[in-house]
């Protein structure tokens, strides 16, 4: 069972809650959900939207078709009209508006919607989108928002300005009564959202009580008995709970977006233990000044031996390089969470993208071994943060853990033994020198990786030069050999300590190999049931590490395939370049997408048929709004 919902608004206008007010409600009736988030890059009055998918079985990805479209502006119906395929929940005062007076509508969108009306010899406001789709079978669900608004205001004796912010729960009250009958899930949800804020939270229950009688059900979804634990998390969160569950003791930022919020969610629960005696232990957050900052106090509390770490996007990123090269010449253990986005430069701020990976497995300038992991869903966001914090110790240099704005701002309901981890802490040879003022902080060791002491328990120094066993700057072309084998050497540790799971994601049997990385991930498994129907069995091959690159493990997979199909968010399959240059091997085809939109299980379902069936070497994907 898998039903598609989708709710757009002007951004500051209450969207993102009414999605968290809405998955609750869900959750609630014992279903699981993925959810969507999309949004322009300013604070206040663009577009913003929610697609969610509900179902039985755990989801990873959207479609790009929707069955209920919640709308409480005109804007979300002319951007959105051409996707639903069930219901249109709108504002009926709204109906005579026109798509050339939604001036916040970026043109290039309005002329293409305009044009889908023209085609089909009608006008261009909301009440020809509602003829549209009345003839393609979408029922119309017109709801007097202005009226029922008025009535609550006068109820409570509110200030019209503060009702207005509850319009939206209007349109939860409509979504939610159109597919559930058990209306006590949203009234339970909206409590638990509003609590503590008596005024707003019987403002939004009337409204949203508003909003259930002014519809009937549609879909009759009954309760389902969750079994188990369950959790809904989005990206940023679930790397936060990771990062605090796996030790860390210090995490700097300066806010970026999608970045950020990991940080704050640090912040805002940084006391995570209690000792025997009463004393809470925590985390120390900063907010630098601005990224060089962020990553330089990262490395220098890691010398103190704090678990360290920072977060950011790829500007921030950018700025960081030389810091992250400090911290591999001077082999300092730290984790960079990289949130991916649209680039160059600023890009597309708050959309996603896959174009920075050779930026991250190069971080830094120079040969040093460094620690690239890159997740693929949420639960693997959690144990990815572990991992990547334990092998920075365990190799003693910079990991970085590349984490994409689709997974970092969508949310989805999961079992709690999917994220949850038997992992421990591993911090490395950490010593505490018997004889400190004759400590090798570099000593040469067959592994690569050196007794480490922190700060003020032995004599030791740090440059950014080369050096000797005790970190005096030298120059000797021998001693230099021995140095710079020995940093790249620490890659095999990391190699031994990952099991064959951690490294890819082998998923499914079948001549043709989907070759992914990072969020992909979800809409290819969601795609392989889909395909199920039409007789087509692939093989998911999910790189999980860029560096150590898996080479004899994707060698062994890959051998004898017919087809090995690269399906990445970036213009130039740079995960398949890695790893044609690791492996030899070189894809036969390629589905693609870089448009800033996640890939959507429909979208890429009906690109794989292409391939499988004619054999279409690319196959360019430009779903999404």
């Amino acid at each position: 069972m898998r039903v598609r919902w989708l709710i757009g608004g002007a951004q500051g206008t209450g969207v993102d809650t009414a999605a968290n007010v809405f998955g609750a409600a869900v959750a609630r009736a014992g279903y699981y959900l993925f959810g969507s988030r999309e949004y322009f890059s300013n604070i206040k009055g663009r577009h913003s939207y929610f697609n969610v998918v509900i179902s039985d079985k755990v989801q990873f990805s959207i479609d790009s078709k929707v069955d209920i479209l919640a709308t409480f502006d005109a804007e979300t119906i002319f951007q959105h009209f051409d996707d639903v395929t069930g219901y249109l929940i709108y504002d009926k005062a709204q109906e005579q508006t026109g798509i050339d007076k939604i001036r916040s509508l970026e043109f290039g969108i309005a002329k293409r919607q305009a044009a889908i009306l023209e085609k089909a010899g009608l006008g261009i406001t909301v009440a020809d989108v509602i003829k549209y789709l009345s003839d393609k079978g979408v029922k119309a669900v017109p709801i007097n928002y202005g009226p029922l608004m008025k009535d609550i205001i006068n109820q409570l004796k509110i200030d019209p300005f503060v009702a207005e912010r509850a319009r939206n729960m209007i349109c939860i009250g409509a979504s939610f009564s159109l597919l559930c009958s058990n209306l006590d899930h949203l009234s339970g949800a909206i409590e638990q959202i509003f609590a503590g804020k008596q005024k707003f939270l019987e403002l939004n229950k009337l409204a949203a009580t508003a909003g259930t009688n002014a519809v009937t059900n549609a879909y009759s979804l009954k309760d389902i008995k969750a079994s188990g634990r369950r959790a809904q998390l989005d990206g940023n969160t679930i790397s936060a709970l990771g990062k605090l569950y796996g030790g860390l003791r210090f995490q700097s930022y300066y806010p970026i977006t999608p970045a950020s919020d990991e940080s704050t969610y640090i912040e805002t629960n940084q006391l995570v233990a209690v000792k025997s005696e009463g004393e809470k232990q925590g985390v120390i957050v900063v907010q630098t000044e601005d990224e060089l900052a962020a990553i330089n106090s990262a490395v220098g509390a890691s010398l103190t031996g704090a678990r360290s770490a920072t977060a950011t996007s790829g500007p921030g990123f950018s700025l960081m390089n030389e810091g992250i090269s400090w911290a591999g010449m001077n082999e300092v253990p730290v984790l960079v969470t990289y949130y991916m986005r649209g680039s160059p430069a600023t890009g597309l701020p708050t959309r996603s993208g896959q174009s920075d990976l050779k930026l991250a497995l190069n971080a830094g300038h120079g040969e040093f071994a460094r620690i690239v992991i890159a997740s693929g869903e949420h639960a693997e966001i959690f144990n990815d943060a572990i991992t990547a914090m334990n092998l920075a110790e365990l190799c003693q240099t910079p990991a970085v853990h590349i984490i994409e704005k689709t997974l970092a701002n969508s949310y989805s309901i999961m079992d709690r033994e999917s994220f949850f981890t038997d992992a421990r802490i591993e911090r490395g040879k950490i010593v505490y020198p018997e004889d400190p003022e004759n400590y090798k902080r570099f000593e040469i060791t067959p592994d690569g990786v050196s007794p480490r002491a922190f700060l003020g328990h032995a004599q030791m120094y740090y440059t950014g030069d080369e050096h000797d066993e005790r970190g005096h700057i030298a120059e000797d072309p021998f001693n230099r050999t021995a140095m710079y084998e020995k940093r790249i050497k620490k890659l095999k540790q990391a190699e031994n300590y990952l099991t064959e799971k951690q490294k890819a994601n082998i998923i499914g049997t079948g001549s043709t190999v989907l070759l992914t990385w990072g969020s992909p991930k979800g809409a290819i498994i969601d795609a392989m049931e889909l395909l199920k129907d039409d007789g087509i069995d692939i093989e998911m091959v999910q790189v999980r590490v860029f560096s150590p690159y898996p080479s004899e493990l994707l060698k062994k997979t890959l051998a004898g395939k017919k087809q090995i199909v690269a399906v990445e968010n970036n213009r130039n399959a740079q995960g398949a370049e890695i790893m044609t240059e690791q492996t030899g091997i070189m894809p036969t085809n390629y589905i693609l997408k870089w448009n800033g939109r996640p890939m959507a299980r429909d979208e890429l379902a009906d690109a794989i048929k292409d391939v499988v069936r004619n054999n279409t070497k690319m196959v360019v994907l430009n779903g999404g709004k």
